[in-house]
């Protein structure tokens, strides 16, 4: 097998050579069906098999490319060229699979080669869009203490809707008819809870309630939401080109965003001084929505009472505490429980009020 698919992938590139890379993408399985019929007396089974190994590492990305076409995988991710992981319902595995350094490295290459991105000794981190929307992010060593580490962040094009979360058990139908009407009286809501809690998905389905009646702009750092509905624009940051110019920033975005007449502006996720533009366009009336990593509720908003301070000197806590508690409407926290699926833990509401210092909060038993 390892023999016919390094002939057969070799006969096809080059039958492509000096096409674009277009042609390339657009190459038909039906074309490479036909090289692999002439290529030797193999079974139905085997030719199958064979036509998706080719079509994978002439088109695709080779070895990982199953991995990427299976729905139920949610995430991907390499510490090693021996040690291969997937995610999928929450859980974690190893896989069968081991590549070479260089088939790594020649992944790596592909995904980033419409991305207007790069990785090497000056810029040993990126984070990019794979043309399907999934997320790369890539570390190479000397920061990673000998291979390069790849985590590949599947995007799920499944419309995911409050209705569907209900039916999986991770709110109740109470919590959900509250978190409709707050979509639709266009309340704040940050979303907040731990890595792989479904914040994304969370905020996927908030906004499908009202994507089909107003304008929304997202931005994100990589596009992560797929938000259903005829006038959405998504926007996404940029890295500095080689000569350290070209950065767009997520405060940047934000501010674009507000020129673009939303109706709702959405942010991805808040680490650090943007949250303060975030606040500022809240505070002029403009409904949004955001997430935020953190352990419970009340940690959220403490955590974007601190965030802003990232932005500047003159940036205190006497004005953004007060900015916070009368722009932030209500919190949903998100939690993984241990058999990996996903629930909501926490709807906290907002009162508006301060006290001694702190954004006071009052939890929704639903």
């Amino acid at each position: 097998m390892s023999n016919s698919l390094d002939t057969l992938v070799q006969a096809v590139r080059t039958r492509l050579a000096g096409t674009s890379d277009d042609d390339v993408f657009a190459v038909s399985t039906d074309e490479v069906q036909r090289l692999v019929e002439r290529s030797g007396d193999l079974g139905s089974d085997a030719q199958e098999d064979l036509v998706s190994a080719t079509v994978a590492a002439v088109v695709g990305f080779g070895p990982l490319q199953p991995f990427l076409d299976d729905d139920d995988i949610e995430e991907i991710w390499i510490n090693a060229p021996d040690h291969v992981f997937v995610a999928s319902g929450g859980r974690s595995r190893q896989v069968d699979l081991t590549l070479t350094t260089e088939q790594v490295r020649h992944l790596v290459e592909r995904m980033l080669r419409n991305s207007g991105r790069r990785v090497d000794a000056t810029s040993p981190f990126v984070d990019a869009s794979l043309p399907d929307g999934s997320r790369l992010h890539v570390v190479i060593p000397d920061v990673t203490r000998e291979h390069w580490a790849i985590n590949i962040r599947k995007f799920s094009r499944r419309l995911v809707c409050l209705d569907a979360l209900v039916d999986i058990g991770s709110l109740t139908p109470t919590q959900a008819s509250f978190l409709s009407q707050c979509m639709r009286d266009g309340r704040n809501i940050l979303v907040s809870g731990a890595t792989q809690a479904g914040k994304t998905t969370m905020l996927n389905a908030l906004l499908g309630v009202v994507s089909g009646v107003e304008r929304i702009v997202t931005v994100e750092e990589t596009f992560e939401l797929c938000v259903p509905g005829a006038d959405i624009v998504s926007l996404q940051c940029r890295a500095p080109n080689l000569e350290g110019s070209g950065e767009i920033t997520l405060r940047r975005l934000i501010k674009e965003a507000l020129r673009m007449r939303p109706d709702r502006l959405v942010v991805g996720e808040v680490r650090e001084a943007e949250s303060l533009d975030l606040l500022i366009a809240l505070n002029s009336g403009l409904p949004g929505a955001c997430t935020i990593h953190a352990n419970s509720a009340r940690e959220a908003l403490v955590k974007l009472c601190t965030l802003p301070l990232l932005a500047g000197r003159n940036i205190d806590s006497g004005f953004v505490v007060p900015t916070v508690a009368s722009c932030v409407d209500v919190v949903v926290h998100c939690e993984r429980n241990s058999d990996g699926s996903r629930r909501i833990g926490a709807i906290v509401e907002v009162p508006g009020s301060v006290t001694a210092g702190t954004v006071d909060a009052s939890e929704v038993v639903l």
